[in-house]
């Protein structure tokens, strides 16, 4: 759990650090802001995705299920500035399934968090494969990181783009071309 008090004490000193003036009109409220805002960005800290992947329902189809474009919101570890993109989840069930909504609340308990991308891609994988014990798990994620666009190389644009495979996928070129022909249609 964030503690609201430490952040609002972190970001005084921080705006001392830079050579603000806390007490300025602008920026007297500017504390408790960031320390309501980072409860809720850093909120999958609490979180656990297993929770969200908990009712499954029965079925006999055990085709591939895809669902695209999870926009998400991170924060990098490194810089602790934003990184934000696009998630594509695909699992191969094993009899059963979850609902939609859940593969993307799965994204968000491990998106709210700092975090790497790398991390992430793999923590998405790992949750579906341990809580739906499905065939397989394709797991892509696509990211702009603004500790890449805002400092250092400043490349707006650019884009990060990690693959994890688990199961059935990891050695099945064909079920990977399908997952990424479905991403890109």
């Amino acid at each position: 759990m964030v503690n609201q008090e430490k952040v609002k004490e972190a970001v005084k000193l921080l705006l001392e650090g830079i050579g603000e003036d806390v007490n300025r009109e602008g920026l007297q409220e500017t504390p408790d802001r960031i320390a309501r805002m980072y409860a809720e960005i850093f909120g999958g800290m609490d979180e656990e995705a297993g929770k969200h992947l908990a009712k499954r329902f029965h079925v006999k189809n055990n085709e591939m299920v895809v669902e695209k474009d999870i926009t998400f919101y991170s924060t990098c570890e490194h810089h602790l500035m934003p990184f934000y993109g696009k998630a594509h989840v695909a699992y191969i069930p094993n009899g059963e399934v979850v609902g939609l909504s859940k593969l993307a609340r799965t994204v968000e308990v491990f998106a709210r968090r700092p975090q790497l991308q790398e991390q992430l891609t793999a923590q998405i994988a790992d949750a579906l494969m341990e809580h739906l014990k499905p065939q397989g798990v394709m797991v892509m994620v696509e990211a702009e990181h603004m500790c890449m666009t805002m400092r250092g190389i400043k490349k707006p644009g650019s884009k990060t783009v990690t693959v994890v495979t688990r199961g059935a996928f990891e050695q099945n070129s064909t079920l990977q071309n399908t997952f990424f022909r479905m991403v890109r249609e």
